[in-house]
Order: structure tokens, then sequence, then C-alpha cells
């Protein structure tokens, strides 16, 4: 009996970490990232009402959306239970990535706060730069003498109510959104003078003993793994008996 109850159990282990396995790289989806300002900082994007610069102090940032060309991060409350920001941002590429998390500025003259440029997921050569309205793009690509990725559409800057999921109408219109790139003369120019594309995803090979996507449910190999469990408890009891 002692033996049916050890083989029990580890079956039942090993079913539960097949069940929880999936969340052990939520951090890596969404690129959760918890980032502390020593001072004020501007934001672009969606913002709630008075929120268009973060006081010093400790955000988290995530992911929303990153199923194209362009992506949506969220700016979170220290707490994660307000979301204060969602930006429109586009791949950007760093040589060297570092095994921390980086977040680079646009500095600006003394007394203006720094205007938040991209962030950098720890060990990702890819990061998000963020897009500004126009009129602040400009703004920031004059004093800072650097070209600032831009939009002209007619997004709304502020909100009452934080957006919450990546198909609420203010997320699709960022998604669908122009983005030029202002330099510093005023002059609007495309991306492609000054962001490096992302490379073009590997086209799929198709092999008839390939592994499962890893889109796929889990629920097959759960069943799998509980048909085992049972079939192993089963050999195990019989073993018993026969001792």
């Amino acid at each position: 009996m002692k033996l049916f109850k050890a083989a029990t159990t580890v079956c039942f282990m090993a079913l539960m970490g097949a069940v929880l396995a999936p969340g052990v790289k939520a951090d890596e989806w969404n690129k959760k990232t918890v980032v502390t300002f020593s001072g004020p900082v501007e934001i672009p994007g969606v913002h709630l009402t008075g929120w268009s610069v973060l006081p010093a102090g400790t955000y988290v940032f995530k992911l929303l959306d990153s199923q194209s060309d362009r992506h949506i991060v969220q700016i979170f409350s220290k707490d994660e239970r307000t979301v204060i920001a969602t930006i429109l941002a586009i791949p950007n590429y760093r040589l060297h990535p570092t095994d921390k998390t980086t977040i680079t500025f646009r500095e600006r003259p003394a007394g203006e706060p720094e205007a938040l440029r991209a962030w950098f997921y720890p060990g990702a050569n890819w990061g998000e730069e963020f897009v500004y309205p126009k009129a602040k793009a400009m703004e920031i690509a004059k004093s800072t003498n650097t070209p600032v990725l831009s939009t002209s559409a007619d997004i709304p800057v502020e909100v009452a109510e934080p957006i919450q999921t990546a198909d609420a109408p203010v997320v699709v219109q960022l998604k669908q959104a122009p983005i030029m790139a202002i330099q510093p003369s005023g002059d609007e120019v495309q991306l492609s003078e000054v962001v490096t594309a992302p490379p073009a995803p590997e086209p799929a090979v198709q092999s008839a003993d390939r592994a499962l996507p890893a889109t796929a449910s889990t629920l097959p190999l759960m069943a799998l793994l509980g048909l085992l469990a049972l079939g192993g408890a089963f050999v195990f009891r019989i073993a018993e008996r026969r001792v």
C-alpha cells in the first residue's frame, strides 16, 4: 500500500509540474520590469489625467501587445493596480545587450524633465522605442538635436479610466497610427532613416515528425501524463500484490 501511495504522489507531482510550467515564462512574455526613477520623467502615449510626467518613484513596465511590427507598452503603479500610461512603441536595436534593464532618455534643458526614449529588457538586443505626438516630438527633437519618433494621428493624450485590454479602441487606434520621425530641423523622414528594422521572420519548416508548435494547447500533454500516471500506479499496485 505504501508503494502504491508513493507512486500516486509522484504522478500527481508530475501532473502539477506540467500544469504550472507555462507560468514560469510569464515575465519573459510580457517583459515585466520594475523601474525606479530618481527624478521626474516625461512620457508619451495615452496616460491618466495629470500623469504626462511621472514623479520620481517606482513603476512597472509591461508589454500589452507585441504581435506586429509595433508594440504597446503599459506603465503601472508600483503595486500594479493602476495602468498609468499606454504607449505606442516600435522595435529598436542595440548592438550589445546587457544583463540588466536599460532605460534611455532624451536629455532636456535644465529645469525640464528628461523624456523617455526606449526600454530594453535584460539580455535582449531588441527593445521598445517610444512614439510621441507630433507637436511634442518636434519640441523634443529641437531641444535635444536628435530625431524623435512621432505620429500625427488624432489619438487622445489623456483618459479618465485606465486602458486594460489590447482590444480597447484607443489601443486599436495606436496600432493603426502612421509613424514617422521628426528631425531637429522639423522635417519628417521615414523610420528607415533613423531606426533599424527588425529581421524578417524565418520561414516555417514543415516536417512530419516535428514537435507540436509552442502555441498548441497543453491539454493533450496533460491527458497523456494522466494516462501514464494511472498506468504507472496500476503497475505498482500489481507489483505490490505479488510482493
